[in-house]
């Protein structure tokens, strides 16, 4: 089968290669992979951020595809079916443990980039019948990361979430808060990207590069109250300004290190806000399979901002690589 290793931690040891086609056993299911998706972990593996047990390894974490065959005792799929393989396959269900979180796809695990993937069938979840492959392959880290955040902050109609960026996690969490009913505030460097950000449904936007005070600027808008939900992507140079921006009782869900993986607050406004700062990382094949669900129910569309060809895979790090260039997420075609 065809198939992409990552030799070394670089972004220049992408390499082509042919593998046997693996084999599934009892309870597994032999996935053909049709596409996959990228995210900042996968980058990070490429270029030493995040250290991996070997190389090489094949890589990305996020895909989807079809059912190719299935192992003994397999009776939940069949041959043919539309399946989003968790990146994390052995974390079924329930909080974190480290022997099952820690078993990422594309890191420890092969992941996307091949023609085919055996996992087990408990790691498997249906694609909502709407969404191409591309955009299947968007939900596991994405897609599952954004609903725990609206679920720790129990979300709802009239809520008011605020949303770092634009990257896959703040779009999704965008569209899914606006199918819960909530009023979204998101920021941005650039305009084209706000004004697409409101044909999704984003209430109010800010330009953080004229505005620097975003957070100051979401107190403005909240008449002082701040969000029940704010999604830290940016780390360093964001964080205290989340907690500044979040109401009393609200949610800093904190999932990203763009700007850096050290940051500082003032714990006092910590302690008299009583705000719940909750990390994060990803969800297990339960939470996937209950965003796939709400996103089959509410018909969202995830936002695919850029399609590479398998043989372009170095071309999509790349692209991914030049930050802020993309709205939503970037997916590859098998």
């Amino acid at each position: 089968m065809r198939a992409i290793e990552l030799t070394a931690p670089s972004l220049d040891a992408l390499r082509a290669v042919t593998l046997p086609q693996p084999q599934p056993g009892p309870g597994e299911v032999l996935v053909r992979m049709r596409a996959a998706s990228l995210n900042f972990i996968d980058l990070a593996v490429a270029t030493g951020r995040y250290r991996v047990p070997r190389f090489p390894v094949i890589p990305v974490a996020d895909g989807a595809g079809e059912v190719a065959e299935v192992g003994a005792g397999v009776s939940e799929f069949a041959v043919g079916d539309r399946v989003i393989p968790h990146s994390k396959p052995l974390w079924v269900g329930g909080p974190a443990r480290a022997d099952v979180s820690a078993a990422t796809r594309g890191v420890v695990l092969p992941g996307s980039l091949a023609d085919y993937a055996v996992l087990p069938a408990s790691a498997l979840v249906p694609t909502p019948a709407h969404l191409s492959d591309e955009a299947a392959a968007t939900l596991p880290i994405a897609a599952t990361t954004a609903w725990r955040g609206l679920r720790a902050a129990n979300v709802r109609p009239g809520s008011v979430v605020a949303l770092i960026g634009t990257g896959g996690v703040s779009v999704f969490a965008l569209q899914l808060a606006k199918a819960a009913g909530a009023t979204v505030v998101i920021t941005s460097s650039s305009d084209e990207k706000l004004e697409r950000a409101r044909a999704l449904g984003a209430d109010h936007t800010i330009n953080y590069r004229r505005t620097p005070a975003w957070d100051e600027a979401v107190l403005d808008i909240t008449a002082g109250v701040g969000a029940d939900l704010v999604v830290e992507t940016g780390g360093t140079q964001t964080f205290g300004r989340s907690v500044n921006a979040a109401a009393i009782g609200g949610t800093v869900f904190v999932i990203g290190f763009v700007t850096g993986a050290t940051a500082s607050a003032d714990l006092m406004t910590i302690m008299t806000k009583a705000l719940n700062v909750q990390g994060n990382n990803t969800g297990s094949v339960a939470d996937l399979r209950d965003v796939a669900r709400a996103i089959a129910a509410s018909r969202v569309v995830p936002v695919v901002d850029t399609t590479f060809g398998f043989d372009e895979a170095p071309q999509a790090y790349a692209h991914l690589a030049q930050g802020g260039q993309h709205f939503g997420k970037i997916a590859i075609a098998h």
